[in-house]
């Protein structure tokens, strides 16, 4: 559905040139629930803004539907853009129109018949949960529902991408899983692919089956969730899959080992028989288990003695029942 090749957008200064992205090379396939995560700065914001050139690259192709936007005149993009549609962080709505009125604007500006566009606004206010609020003013709306008016209108012109630019930061974490909750049915339901920019990995292990991490304006690894939260090639993922600030500082002069746990033993109790079986203590640095599609994926990070037969112990066991595991080096 959408390919990405080269993509790069670079910003010139009087001063300097910045670039924000470079390098990228995606595939977004129909149905998917596609991440792009990466610590501020990383690009995550321009890149999604490239895809519907609301940003225009400097260089690269975006291909829709085996179209290349970069190719379209003025019609050709605004077609393209009714068809990915946007949600953003701030919700920007129109404080002056309720929650029916904003949703019916890109109705209105697209010339469809009021009583058509009143009964498809109210069915969409319907679906995100919010029939009984439809003359509320935004000012009378909390974050979650200012959120729903917003998806609600970015699916009135029947989208088949919806882009999402960190459209739950703002939101407290109940009502993020709510409106991801919202997200995930709209795309089983609706078959609305979705790409999500986030810099939270909860975000994208709640609702992603692919994902791809920025660092430095570039992609440093992609694949699908569950392949990134299992075995994360790059510092970065490492960083975002189990920050180091979560964890107890590490002791200098100790073994540090991350167990990668995938699917089949994360429910054991590995670490409490680790202890007895190498008849060693260890103490857990940090730890990071989820469900992922029905499957249980996780790391955890233990520190062992400094006792060269209790660290050979624990590793054979580990090999024994089949834990995968890395050293780790993690510093004060």
């Amino acid at each position: 559905m959408i390919e990405l090749r080269n993509l790069e957008k670079t910003y010139h200064t009087a001063t300097r040139d910045v670039t924000a992205i470079k390098g990228i090379n995606l595939t977004i396939e129909n149905g998917d629930i596609f991440g792009i995560i990466g610590l501020s700065g990383a690009g995550k914001s321009t890149l999604v803004r490239c895809i519907n050139f609301l940003e225009k690259p400097t260089s690269g192709s975006v291909i829709f539907n085996g179209t290349d936007v970069g190719t379209l005149d003025d019609a050709g993009l605004r077609a393209v853009r009714r068809k990915m549609s946007m949600i953003f962080q701030s919700f920007n709505l129109l404080a002056q129109r309720t929650a029916l009125g904003n949703v019916l604007y890109p109705l209105e500006i697209s010339g469809v018949k009021r009583s058509e566009a009143l009964r498809k606004a109210r069915e969409l206010l319907s679906i995100v949960g919010l029939a009984d609020r439809e003359n509320s003013y935004p000012a009378q709306l909390s974050g979650g529902q200012k959120q729903r008016v917003a998806i609600a209108r970015a699916l009135a012109t029947d989208p088949e991408v919806l882009l999402c630019d960190e459209a739950t930061s703002a939101l407290d974490p109940n009502t993020t899983r709510q409106v991801l909750d919202l997200l995930k049915r709209i795309n089983t339901e609706m078959g609305v692919t979705i790409v999500i920019i986030t810099h939270e990995m909860k975000v994208i292990e709640q609702i992603c089956n692919k994902v791809a991490v920025l660092d430095n304006s570039t992609v440093v690894e992609c694949g699908s969730v569950s392949d990134i939260f299992l075995a994360p090639r790059s510092h970065i993922a490492r960083e975002l899959i189990l920050p180091q600030s979560e964890a107890v500082p590490a002791v200098t002069g100790r073994t540090c080992l991350r167990l990668v746990f995938d699917g089949n033993s994360s429910f054991e109790p590995v670490i409490s028989n680790l202890t007895l079986e190498c008849r060693t203590a260890v103490n857990i640095l940090g730890a990071n288990t989820k469900n992922i599609d029905g499957k249980a994926y996780g790391q955890i990070i233990i520190q062992l003695p400094d006792d060269e037969m209790a660290v050979r112990r624990v590793t054979d066991y580990l090999a024994r029942i089949h834990i995968s595991y890395t050293e780790e080096s993690l510093h004060e």
